[in-house]
């Protein structure tokens, strides 16, 4: 059955999208888009039919005057929404012509249809890039939904008996009067025990999450998944071997390639550069690419600060490549910070490198539309000193106890600190899991609360809910490791969870936020499958981190930049939750607030609030994440009467 179809002038490819089947309602689609617009403020469409409606917010990149959404197949079979970028458009709709399909636009939108057209739902084995879209197949009455496959673009959804629903955004979804807000108590311990919630779940009950890497069919009310891609099982994999050289070559080609296709744009481009290996490696590939205009972005934190601020090294590598270069200090407006980042998360996420990363966002959308950013980079070539430790570990856990004795009193006694490694914490979470097996000595160095913390943290009411292990889906990536190697197994772990559900997700959020896409090229999932079938003695010879990567950008980068040690995008929580922060953490966590909740005891609250007042203990990232869940409890649940303790 026809539909009716509105656009406004004026058009582009990333965007919000959402819809609904099942006597839909115009303004509640509406409301939804409304709440999508910072996602996509240059246009909206909006296309409806007897039993469906679809739309779009969009953000100007490419082909500015063509491919407006959602857009129609020829006949007016099909409508397709789409939020996204296809990196290998053009070389596909090349293939896509040579097979007889017609092309109207420029744009990726209508090759993505035509893909479609062509393709049906293996359409996504075609598609090189980041993408969540959704097609309205009309003559068979059911709709199709994907996402790409390390999850750069989310897609959240709603469903009961006759009804279904899915945005964007969480805080769209909800303008539908369908899902409520009751809070899913499973994915709340899986945010404890890591700071985010899990792939496919939500902090609401109702709502789930498309993973990465899947898709989705509704038809006749039944909704079917399937996942399309994963992670080479290193078990079957055959390995990249070769002298150290051509490999560096390899992995050398290889990023300037992923770093090539994200290039293409009609609108100016930047990079976020934090004087780091992996943003460095970006920016020197842009410029072996280019001659034009790199514009970089930096945040500093301001004195007193200094082991957390990367600024001379950004400024090093933009004189270096002869970019255009701006800066901000961040200084914290505690509650104003705090309270962006629940609206702009819709759910409560608790990795505090969110702050930098709203902030340097907000610098470069006043300059581009467009930036490039290193995530994946460690979890590709081997970046964090974690993963050194599964080495060490695995050679400190064969010695025997009386043997280990006066060396685990004397590394006992490293005092915790507040700069940016801390290396006190790090030995203190290193000895007390060395006698436990791999995975669970990793997953354990990866949590924010262990599930012993949590015994006594959490009320009987709160565990009671709980009946999900948390770390199931990390110890089935760990056990797809390949070369015999359990730093191979580390590396499965991180790039299945923490890249997606954490550092993509506040990559999107953040940059969307402030309406600037963010593209990542080291999360081409070609370049992770190159990266997986080289040995991780290949990626960290004589111990070093990334020393392939940096044996790859040898001859264009500054030597202090290879030699510096990782240091991360982070920023000083534990002095400001001492300081500026101290005030909002002593609101959110008093102690008649916490007995009202329900939920944590308020004696184990106050001792991690104290020991980490008096600077013996560093209890910052565990004090933040509790304080993230009362922030959302009270604009998501409070505001609207929801409140349900578990």
């Amino acid at each position: 059955m026809a539909g009716t179809f509105s656009q406004g002038a004026g058009t582009a490819v990333m965007c919000g999208i959402a819809g609904m089947l099942g006597s839909p309602d115009p303004r509640t689609l509406d409301q939804m888009l409304d709440a999508l617009d910072h996602r996509g403020p240059d246009d909206r469409g909006v296309y409806a039919a007897d039993d469906v409606a679809l739309g779009m917010t969009r953000l100007a990149i490419i082909d500015l005057g063509g491919g407006r959404q959602p857009m129609l197949a020829d006949d007016g079979g099909a409508a397709l929404v789409f939020n996204g970028e296809i990196y290998n458009f053009r070389e596909l709709r090349a293939r896509l012509a040579a097979k007889g399909r017609r092309f109207r636009t420029d744009s990726d939108t209508e090759v993505l249809l035509r893909a479609w057209e062509e393709y049906g739902e293996l359409c996504v084995a075609h598609l090189s890039g980041m993408f969540a879209f959704a097609v309205w197949d009309a003559r068979r009455r059911r709709l199709f939904l994907a996402r790409d496959r390390l999850g750069k673009k989310p897609l959240y959804y709603w469903r009961d008996g006759r009804h279904f629903a899915f945005a964007s955004e969480l805080k769209a979804l909800v303008r539908h009067p369908g899902p409520g807000r009751t809070p899913d108590w499973e994915a709340f311990h899986h945010y404890l025990a890591f700071g985010y919630t899990p792939s496919d779940r939500s902090m609401l009950a109702s709502v789930g999450k498309l993973p990465p890497a899947h898709v989705a069919m509704i038809e006749g009310g039944v909704l079917t998944l399937r996942r399309y891609w994963a992670l080479p099982d290193g078990r079957t994999l055959t390995p990249i071997d070769g002298r150290i050289d051509e490999l560096a070559a390899r992995v050398r080609r290889d990023v300037r390639d992923a770093v090539r296709c994200r290039l293409a744009a009609d609108v100016p481009l930047g990079v976020f550069l934090s004087g780091g290996v992996d943003s460095s490696v970006i920016v020197a590939s842009m410029r072996e690419i280019t001659s034009g205009r790199i514009a970089t972005f930096s945040v500093g934190f301001g004195p007193g600060t200094r082991s957390y601020d990367e600024l001379p090294h950004a400024r090093r590598i933009a004189e270096r490549f002869e970019t255009d270069h701006h800066e901000e200090i961040l200084e914290p407006d505690a509650r104003q910070l705090a309270q962006a980042l629940v609206r702009h998360f819709d759910e409560p996420f608790a990795d505090s490198s969110a702050i930098p990363t709203l902030m340097i966002a907000g610098v470069a959308a006043r300059h581009v539309k467009v930036v490039l950013s290193g995530i994946g980079g460690d979890e590709a070539f081997a970046g964090y000193p974690r993963y050194l430790g599964v080495r060490l570990s695995d050679t400190y856990a064969r010695v025997p106890r009386w043997a280990r004795a006066a060396t685990d009193a004397m590394l006992g006694h490293v005092p915790e600190s507040d700069s940016s490694r801390n290396i006190g914490d790090r030995v203190r979470r290193f000895l007390s899991s060395v006698d436990q097996p791999m995975p669970d000595r990793y997953i354990g160095w990866t949590r924010f609360f262990t599930e012993h913390q949590l015994a006594s943290l959490a009320t009987d009411a709160l565990r009671r809910s709980w009946t999900i292990d948390v770390e199931a889906v990390r110890r089935d990536a760990y056990a797809r490791r390949g070369h015999d190697d359990a730093m191979d197994g580390a590396f499965r772990i991180d790039l299945s969870t923490y890249v997606p559900d954490d550092l993509l997700t506040m990559a999107d959020r953040m940059t969307m936020a402030r309406s600037l896409e963010l593209r990542a090229p080291f999360c081409d999932h070609r370049l992770i499958e190159t990266s997986l079938a080289i040995a991780p003695a290949l990626k960290t010879q004589r111990l070093q981190l990334k020393a392939l990567l940096k044996r790859a950008f040898a001859d264009v980068l500054p030597r202090e930049i290879l030699d510096r040690p990782k240091q991360g995008f982070m920023i000083p929580l534990g002095p400001w939750l001492r300081g500026a922060l101290r005030p909002l953490m002593d609101e959110l966590l008093a102690p008649d607030v916490l007995r009202r909740r329900g939920v944590f005891r308020p004696d184990a609250v106050e001792a991690l609030r104290r020991q980490h007042l008096a600077g013996g203990r560093s209890h910052a990232d565990r004090l933040w994440t509790l304080m993230m869940f009362e922030l959302w409890v009270r604009e998501y649940l409070d505001d609207h009467g929801s409140w349900r303790a578990a």
